[in-house]
């Protein structure tokens, strides 16, 4: 698992806070609570998690995947 980044920054779409997460290396995470509006942050349709969708590192198990693939059956990554 060497090259795997698991440190990715998430902005949030609703207030522009920012805030740098630690990723879980076999899991997508698909709820976020914004720590400056409370927002709860969802992926985006397509996306499988929220770092994909808000953070500028997509998460570990998109890290791992060929091109072209995904960890939860979407292609369009």
């Amino acid at each position: 698992m060497s090259g795997v980044i698991l440190q990715s920054v998430i902005s949030c779409p609703h207030c522009g806070c920012s805030s740098e997460e630690t990723m879980p290396l076999d899991a997508c995470v698909f709820f976020y609570d914004c720590p400056g509006c409370k927002a709860l942050l969802r992926p985006k349709a397509g996306d499988c998690c929220v770092f994909c969708s808000y953070g500028s590192v997509k998460c570990p198990p998109i890290q791992l995947q060929p091109a072209n693939a995904s960890c939860c059956g979407h292609r369009d990554h």
